[in-house]
């Protein structure tokens, strides 16, 4: 693996800077959030896309590394993170809505990725399949039970292009995409993403753990049939993140038997 003095190529972490779980936002600007919900949570560097903060939770030091969007980024950093040390990975981001019932404001636990990406296909055919940790998964609905809002547990579409999904018709493989679409609505697919795919494949290949969890920002689906208006949006993603939090409890205290 490519190291600059002792750290990743991309990850700015040597052994031993990073806890062995690890939450896994897209946005730099969410670390710090996301930290805040650690004990004695302490700032670690930032390269690029890559910004780590440290804490600790049920006493054991927990990390916090934002992935940057899609699947090429957010590869790097499972495989960087895991030659440090890191053993389980939660994601934790934002999704847009497909099945009818999944409303803005709700919370979406990934148990398996419709790998519409590229970056997973250099890592496993395409008859893989991109699922979660069993152990991440039951910990991740556990721990979501705790919330007010409705979570729905299900199958993700997990894809490569932002405007692939939401301006479909003005590309030149615009029948394929919709087509798509449609097989995603009839399959009951929960929500639209993009990295879940990658981050399942890649840690199947890495014999670590990985989960995601969901913050719906708004579902288009629902606003096409009537049911939401233009200003049905959440861009809160706190739920998720409590959720990613307490199951990393969870785990923390299963590991320990």
């Amino acid at each position: 693996m490519l190291q600059t003095e002792g750290k990743q190529y991309h990850i700015p972490a040597a052994p031993g800077q990073v806890g062995k779980y690890c939450i896994l936002p897209g946005d730099p600007g969410r670390c710090e959030k996301i930290a805040k919900f650690f004990d004695n949570p302490t700032y670690l560097a930032t390269n690029r896309e890559y910004c780590i903060w440290n804490g600790y939770l049920n006493g054991e030091m927990v990390s916090v590394c934002s992935t940057g969007i899609g699947g090429p980024s957010t590869a790097i950093a499972v495989e960087e993170l895991a030659a440090v040390g890191v053993t389980t990975f939660i994601r934790v981001g934002t999704c847009g809505g497909i099945d009818l019932d999944v409303k803005a404001g709700d919370v979406v636990v990934a148990n398996g990725a419709v790998r519409q990406d590229g970056t997973s296909l250099e890592y496993a055919p395409a008859i893989f399949p991109a699922v979660p940790d069993t152990d991440v998964l039951f910990a991740l609905r556990e721990a979501s039970k705790g919330e007010k809002c409705d979570v729905h547990v299900g199958v993700v579409q997990a894809k490569d292009s932002f405007y692939g999904q939401h301006r479909p018709a003005k590309m030149p493989t615009a029948p394929q995409l919709l087509a798509q679409w449609d097989a995603w609505k009839k399959l009951g697919v929960k929500a639209s993403e993009m990295e879940s795919g990658t981050l399942f494949v890649v840690s199947s290949l890495l014999r670590t753990r990985a989960g995601g969890v969901f913050s719906v920002v708004w579902n288009q689906e629902r606003f096409d049939a009537g049911l939401d208006t233009d200003d049905t949006h959440n861009v809160d993603t706190e739920a998720a993140i409590r959720v990613a939090v307490e199951a990393i409890k969870l785990l923390i205290e299963q590991d320990k038997k």
